[in-house]
């Protein structure tokens, strides 16, 4: 979704958008059996421990690692109220037009631009959210490996444009051109009942395993690919409310929330030696 080359992902997004094939889940659906998992992250957001960069320690920081915005509002540091409020468990990201015409929103991630954080080679990531209604809404849950020295991996297992409530893309993103190489990509679409994605909770994740890749929704898969050789890293989440991505956000409700419940991962269990 947001990988180093931040400055032109607007028109990328718009690019990509055209570049996956629109589909629904294709056959049967394999359901991930989280009983053969241990967790290894578990935020259920019942306090938010954020900061902006991660000065004092804190288990998230409100910006991408290597600072770079994308969209059309800027990401905030967190204040009092504002970008981010946590209620009965369950964390607010809101995007708001302030008095001064701009929009400022929010975004959380695990590690620090130190590599200070939480981050796991393979494993199952999840989030369970709500996601905004309105034109020009573009909430996201995604991975960045991270290693950044040569490539940038990055997963994206949800982004959602409010422009069309009845979708969704997946999709990974290998960005090499930075270091003279070829980026790859690819994605899926995954369609849905009209406005379900804004009414209700739902889970989205990822499961990253030495040869495949697993894209889930509701625990159900819908999208497969082999993993690749990039992926053979620890990744860490990231989760935020932007705008935009090459649409016009006139229509924008002001203000937008992203409602988000946990962020878990999770590691398979060792094979029991006794069968």
């Amino acid at each position: 979704m947001h990988g180093p080359l931040s400055a032109g992902r607007n028109m990328m997004a718009a690019a990509f958008m055209l570049l996956v094939a629109m589909s629904g889940p294709a056959g049967a659906q394999e359901q991930i059996d989280i009983s053969k998992f241990d967790m290894t992250f578990d935020e259920n957001f019942d306090k938010l421990d954020v900061s902006p960069w991660g000065e004092n320690g804190s288990r998230w920081i409100a910006h991408t690692p290597w600072n770079g915005d994308f969209g059309d509002a800027r990401f905030a540091d967190p204040g009092e109220g504002f970008p981010f409020t946590v209620d009965g468990g369950v964390l607010r990201i809101e995007a708001r037009k302030g008095s001064d015409g701009k929009w400022r929103s929010g975004l959380l991630a695990s590690t620090n631009a130190k590599g200070e954080g939480f981050s796991q080679k393979f494993g199952y990531f999840e989030a369970r959210m709500k996601l905004p209604p309105g034109k020009g809404v573009w909430p996201a849950f995604w991975l960045i490996g991270i290693d950044r020295a040569k490539y940038t991996a990055e997963i994206d297992v949800l982004e959602y444009y409010g422009r069309v409530p009845w979708e969704f893309s997946s999709g990974y993103h290998i960005w090499r051109q930075s270091h003279g190489g070829q980026n790859s990509t690819d994605g899926h679409w995954t369609t849905v009942e009209n406005g379900t994605l804004n009414n209700a909770f739902h889970t989205y994740g990822v499961e990253i395993t030495p040869t495949r890749t697993t894209i889930y929704l509701d625990r159900k898969s819908i999208w497969s690919f082999e993993t690749p050789k990039e992926f053979h890293m620890p990744f860490y989440p990231l989760v935020n409310l932007a705008l935009g991505a090459g649409w016009p956000i006139d229509e924008t409700p002001n203000p937008s929330f992203l409602f988000v419940d946990y962020i878990h991962v999770y590691k398979r269990k060792s094979p029991d030696p006794n069968g």
